[in-house]
């Protein structure tokens, strides 16, 4: 864990997410990330694609993990499915957990608002992804931290 992750957010606030997405995943072959970072210095979903392949998040088996990108200080955020999550998903599914986060957001409740968008993303993981019997965890549950 990286000096900047620490400052950013506490430990035990890492934890939390970090459990918020286990639970998420207990019922599905999905995955969830969380990236945060400082700054986005570009546009904020161009970053979040751009994270989402270097991540490799691309390489689920069933084309199902979700990024959920977060630019704390720049106070900008994304939340993006892969190709096999958005075929699925209604087509204002991505947009409304973005409005549930960002009324946590507002709140001043960051941790809380990661954590509804990882449950809202879980749920519909669990409903088109369910677990089956074999099913591993492809992606670390650990939050990734940028510059």
């Amino acid at each position: 864990m990286s000096i900047f992750s620490k400052q950013l957010i506490e430990k035990l606030q890492i934890e939390q997410i970090k459990q918020a997405i286990q639970q998420a995943e207990r019922n599905t072959s999905g995955e969830i990330k969380v990236h945060i970072e400082k700054h986005c210095k570009t546009e904020v979903i161009a970053r979040a694609i751009e994270l989402f392949h270097q991540l490799e998040l691309q390489k689920t088996e069933q084309r199902n993990a979700v990024l959920i990108y977060v630019a704390i200080h720049d106070k900008t955020f994304a939340i993006i499915g892969d190709d096999g999550i958005n075929q699925k998903v209604p087509a204002n599914f991505w947009e409304s957990t973005k409005e549930l986060m960002l009324h946590n957001f507002k709140q001043q409740k960051i941790v809380e608002g990661i954590a509804a968008g990882i449950q809202m993303a879980g749920e519909q993981l669990k409903a088109f992804f369910p677990f089956t019997q074999g099913d591993k965890n492809e992606l670390s549950d650990d939050i990734s931290f940028g510059n």
